[in-house]
């Protein structure tokens, strides 16, 4: 139970049906509108979830995971982790969790980032946050 303190929770609500903010979540040429450059994603459960993500100046992290949950338009799962060392983040080491739950104009959705590395949980947290926002403003522009 001690990883469970760590983990990052964000919600945020966005105006659009679950059905639609689901697919920003496992459609490719959506999922790069606000999280990644590019990726290669198979949302079913052991699919690949592979992100490239903007780093510093001209590099880039790889994201590396799998789907293990998929459940539209409720709730999908994905590992995390990363391929560069220096991120701290291992392949696999880690798993986001997304509920999207609809209100009365929109979707709520909760994202909760488990088993990240204490060193790891200060950089995702506001990543998440800034993500989570860049993901309201690709689905509702």
């Amino acid at each position: 139970m001690g990883t469970e303190t760590d983990a990052i929770v964000r919600e945020i609500d966005i105006e659009a049906s679950a059905e639609t903010v689901f697919e920003f979540f496992v459609d490719p040429e959506k999922i790069t509108r606000w999280l990644a450059v590019e990726a290669d994603l198979d949302p079913r459960p052991g699919g690949v979830c592979h992100q490239v993500h903007e780093a510093a100046t001209d590099s880039h992290f790889h994201m590396q995971g799998q789907f293990l949950e998929v459940d539209p338009p409720k709730r999908v799962v994905f590992s995390w982790g990363f391929t560069e060392p220096e991120v701290g983040v291992p392949p696999g080491a880690s798993t986001v969790e997304v509920t999207l739950t609809p209100t009365g104009s929109g979707t709520r959705v909760m994202l909760v980032h488990r088993g990240l590395p204490p060193a790891a949980v200060g950089d995702h947290s506001g990543g998440w946050t800034t993500m989570l926002d860049r993901l309201r403003q690709a689905v509702t522009p």
